[in-house]
């Protein structure tokens, strides 16, 4: 995503566009028609999510999880 803003909206809104944000996108910063800027959030260094931290919490799954969907029970035939 890229996307414009005037220096004013970006004075007064600046901790609001930062937070939206996502990883590797950019809002460019104009004066009058002009691009004077670009704030880019930094693209992500690490997972959130350490391998292994859930093995030891309890997860449900129906029984009837691998059975066939009845939408699709002609396609079966």
């Amino acid at each position: 995503m890229s996307a414009t803003v005037t220096i004013e909206e970006a004075q007064a809104h600046l901790i609001e566009l930062i937070e939206k944000l996502g990883p590797g996108e950019e809002i460019i910063i104009l004066k009058g028609d002009n691009p004077i800027a670009a704030i880019k959030r930094k693209d992500r260094a690490s997972w959130p999510c350490q391998p292994g931290t859930a093995k030891d919490k309890k997860h449900w799954m129906a029984p009837d999880f691998d059975a066939p969907l009845e939408d699709f029970r002609d396609y079966m035939e």
